[in-house]
């Protein structure tokens, strides 16, 4: 038995990157040839640790194209493709959608609602979904009616103070909530919340043997991070948290292999 591909979708930066959308931020300039390479360090970041990195095909006429993880959300081996809660974004998921069916991945589309990929946390087999201004209802109902046959439970978050669910808090590998207290609405929802000294302490992506993708902008959590025994890879995305990202936005982990392989 062969293991499963280590896969994570990127999208490079649209060359009208600094026109994005911002809801909770004032708009300040956008170095846009800088945002290009921190992009390239943040995918060689990735490819460092073991992960095959699978582009996007590029959407230069879409500002927030680069922010990849909110066209799909992976519920095991099955890629359930966005509609997301901003129009101008919404075409944002064809080149997604084309992507992971070449890779062999069964897709599902919602049939209501507004869904953006960053609005879900996945901890085991339970999907926190944040219902946000992006996020719908009925979207979140959608999601729930293809997630539980897949043996999946979808759990309703309220958040009224960021952008997206994972813009307040993601997960350590051991299931520990963390976040940046002030912008949780409420850190008593999780059963384990443990609050970071920075906003961008906010934010990992696991990649897998105890590392932990973080943005070089929370030094103080990475030091927290690291006193609980994880690894620390910091990476500057400074000009895509301008833009309301982080580093959870700029790609999408794809860790079950597609039908047919092992």
């Amino acid at each position: 038995m062969t293991t499963a591909p280590r896969r994570a979708l990127v999208r490079a930066p649209s060359p009208r990157l600094a026109q994005g959308l911002l809801t909770h931020l004032d708009r300040v300039p956008v170095d846009a040839e800088l945002a290009v390479r921190q992009w390239s360090d943040y995918t060689r970041a990735l490819t460092e640790a073991g992960w095959d990195t699978v582009e996007v095909p590029a959407a230069p006429e879409c500002p927030d194209g680069v922010f990849v993880e909110d066209t799909v959300v992976m519920i095991g081996g099955t890629a359930v493709i966005t509609s997301p809660g901003a129009d101008e974004r919404k075409p944002e998921t064809m080149g997604t959608s084309v992507t992971v069916r070449a890779l062999g991945y069964p897709t599902a589309t919602l049939d209501a609602g507004t869904l953006d990929g960053g609005d879900v946390l996945k901890i085991g087999r339970t999907v926190y979904v944040g219902r946000t201004l992006r996020t719908s209802a009925e979207g979140i109902a959608s999601l729930r009616r293809i997630c539980e046959p897949l043996g999946h439970r979808v759990v309703a978050v309220p958040t009224t103070k960021v952008l997206h669910l994972k813009s307040a808090v993601t997960a350590l590998p051991d299931g520990t909530v963390i976040g940046y207290e002030p912008l949780v609405d409420d850190p008593g929802f999780w059963p384990h919340f443990r609050p970071m000294p920075e906003e961008g302490g906010s934010h990992v992506v696991d990649l897998g043997e105890g590392r932990l993708l973080m943005a070089a902008s929370a030094p103080r959590s990475a030091e927290l991070i690291a006193d609980l025994g994880f690894t620390p890879i910091p990476v500057d995305i400074s000009e895509f948290e301008k833009l309301e990202g982080c580093v959870t936005c700029l790609s999408v982990r794809v860790r079950h292999a597609p039908d047919g392989e092992s």
